[in-house]
């Protein structure tokens, strides 16, 4: 008989992976944590292998909770948009200003299909530095902004908290004094994450890579030169760290969606805002 994937398991699914932890998942959700849990091991069971590594500091995805992952996102918006906005034909351009690490993972597919739902609306996903996305959106070409909220160029209309999980090269001693660390360069809150956290623990570190951009980080990782802080949507599964206990923890970052006065009640940016917040 053809196995079929429930979207309430994929939801419990998505919100688990993108909180880390199972307790905040149900929390966000309305649900207990025993109800989701169980949610999560049906769903195991239907696809036939473990979706999440659980540890007492919270779940990450494996191998399979990785491959899994985007698809259950689309899915998830697709539906919403289907109940919301079929027969709704959207028009017109929307210029997006996307953090680098959130448009390496599921916002732009989640734009995408948008798009394809509203062939006669045009989205231009941009990725800038902090002053070109503010002039970008002083002159009216970018209308929407999701980014962290220090660097928003205007005062987020929602803000949300998401977690930073380590993220460690494969060869790379976590127990290794000093620590090897890769960074994003100097103006990034997250490398001022990173450093404090080793502090509160008293853990010497030497600086093995730093690059101003995502991919340069993960080349890095991939490379072996140290560990880092990630958002779990970029987390490789080879660079799960899998010893809670070995590094400390890090704290949560705060994302905000900016958009410009002159968009207000405009259906098309009302529909990306949307889509941006239900994959958040």
């Amino acid at each position: 008989m053809a196995r079929d994937l429930d979207i309430t398991l994929l939801r419990s699914f998505v919100t688990a992976v993108r909180s880390g932890s199972i307790s905040r998942a149900a929390t966000a959700l309305g649900n207990s944590q025993p109800t989701l849990s169980q949610q999560l091991r049906k769903l195991e069971s239907t696809v036939g292998r473990p979706l999440l590594y659980r540890s007492p500091s919270g779940v990450s995805p494996t191998q399979a909770g990785e491959e899994l992952l985007p698809y259950a996102e689309r899915i998830l918006a697709l539906s919403a948009q289907a109940l919301t906005e079929t027969g709704q034909a959207l028009t017109g351009h929307c210029g997006v200003g996307l953090l680098e690490d959130l448009a390496a993972s599921v916002l732009p597919q989640a734009l995408a299909d948008l798009a394809r739902l509203h062939p006669r609306a045009t989205l231009e996903v941009l990725i800038l530095s902090n002053a070109a996305m503010r002039e970008a959106y002083d002159a009216g070409r970018v209308q929407v902004v999701l980014d962290e909220v220090v660097y928003l160029p205007a005062q987020p209309r929602w803000t949300v908290r998401r977690p930073l999980v380590w993220a460690v090269g494969p060869g790379v001693d976590i127990a290794a004094d000093p620590l090897p660390v890769v960074l994003f360069s100097s103006t990034c809150t997250w490398r001022t994450s990173v450093l404090e956290a080793l502090g509160t623990v008293g853990r010497r570190w030497q600086l093995g890579f730093e690059s101003n951009s995502l991919a340069g980080v993960l080349a890095a990782l991939r490379a072996g030169l140290g560990v880092t802080a990630l958002l779990p949507a970029n987390l490789e599964p080879a660079m799960a760290c899998h010893d809670a206990d070995a590094l400390p923890a890090l704290p949560d970052v705060e994302l905000g969606l900016a958009r410009h006065p002159r968009t207000e009640g405009n259906p098309l940016s009302n529909a990306v805002e949307t889509a941006l917040r239900r994959v958040l």
